[in-house]
């Protein structure tokens, strides 16, 4: 499999990221073992997780998804066929949340117990926490660069603004700088990210990581109609994308996959995978078959008039550029 670097870091990635959202809510331990050895034995490489994974399963607690996967860590012994990102700063509990310099390090020590590992690959900023100054959140990350705790950093749901402002004060402060946005992006949702910003990304030469990439299971195809929505607990995520535009990029990665013998999931990523700016497209799969259209999607190169087609089939609304 071949690799791309995350931003200019040192990493060096598969094409595309498994989603570890999942872990522990609707794939239990068994299942998420059996999806991370398929992920893996494929030469894939990323897996992205968070600390609030999964927070909002009731009797959870935040932390299901890490455990999972550290146990997995454990059993497999593969800690050095993967790099494991995750992420800090949503808020856990009323007290638990933010990206203080206090809050990360004690979070970090949480994320690496239930990983059972040293070391995090990439450790995210998981949301923008205005009340905390950026310089302040630097600085915690730059005592876990120098302890060998975190390999490196980057940033998730944040602004084009905010983010410009944490790479300035990086680099004048001589502080780690953000390797990698995590944005939201696919191809019903295009317009922020490709407006506002890419454009920075680009500038910066930072890695993207796109979660939501195949919009909770929209661009897979099997919600066509709100008679659709009970088929999984995403359903619901999903409701708003049932529109005329929605259905429009729904025939048009219909007419893609069957063109090239394989299906929407596959040809939804590949897109993404095609965008120069994009690094590795994140990914969750609950079973080996959902998994078979992930790897799938690595292996498959989309011609200029599939992307054409996809591009106008999803093609925004203009959005003003932000300032």
């Amino acid at each position: 499999m071949k690799k791309r670097r995350l931003g200019k870091s040192d990493i060096e990635v598969a094409p595309l990221a498994l989603g570890g959202n999942v872990f522990g809510w609707t794939a239990d331990e068994a299942t998420s073992f059996r999806l991370l050895d398929a992920f893996v034995d494929a030469g894939l490489n990323l897996i992205d997780t968070a600390d609030v994974y999964s927070l909002w399963a009731p009797g959870h607690q935040g932390g299901e998804s890490e455990t999972v996967i550290g146990n997995w860590l454990k059993r497999s012994g593969r800690r050095k066929d993967v790099v494991i990102a995750t992420k800090v700063g949503n808020v856990m509990s009323p007290e638990k949340k933010g990206l203080s310099k206090a809050y990360i390090l004690g979070a970090v020590e949480d994320s690496l117990r239930r990983l059972q590992t040293d070391s995090i690959d990439l450790y995210q900023s998981h949301v923008d926490d205005p009340a905390t100054p950026v310089e302040e959140t630097l600085e915690a990350y730059a005592g876990l660069v120098r302890a060998g705790k975190v390999r490196a950093i980057g940033a998730s749901n944040f602004t084009a603004e905010r983010l410009t402002q944490s790479l300035a004060a990086s680099k004048q402060r001589g502080y780690p700088s953000y390797v990698s946005l995590q944005p939201h992006y696919n191809l019903v949702e295009r317009a922020d990210y490709e407006a506002n910003l890419e454009p920075v990304c680009v500038e910066n030469g930072l890695g993207v990581i796109p979660y939501f990439a195949l919009a909770s299971g929209f661009l897979t195809g099997k919600y066509r109609s709100e008679s659709d929505l009970s088929k999984s607990a995403r359903g619901s995520r999903v409701k708003k994308y049932l529109d005329e535009r929605g259905l429009r990029i729904l025939a048009g990665l219909d007419e893609v996959s069957a063109r090239l013998a394989s299906t929407p999931a596959s040809v939804a990523l590949a897109w993404l995978m095609a965008r120069p700016s994009i690094t590795a497209p994140i990914a969750s799969a609950t079973n080996l078959e959902q998994m078979k259209d992930l790897i799938a999607s690595t292996e498959l190169r989309l011609d200029r008039d599939s992307i054409e087609l996809l591009n106008r089939a999803s093609a925004p609304a203009p959005v003003a550029a932000s300032a």
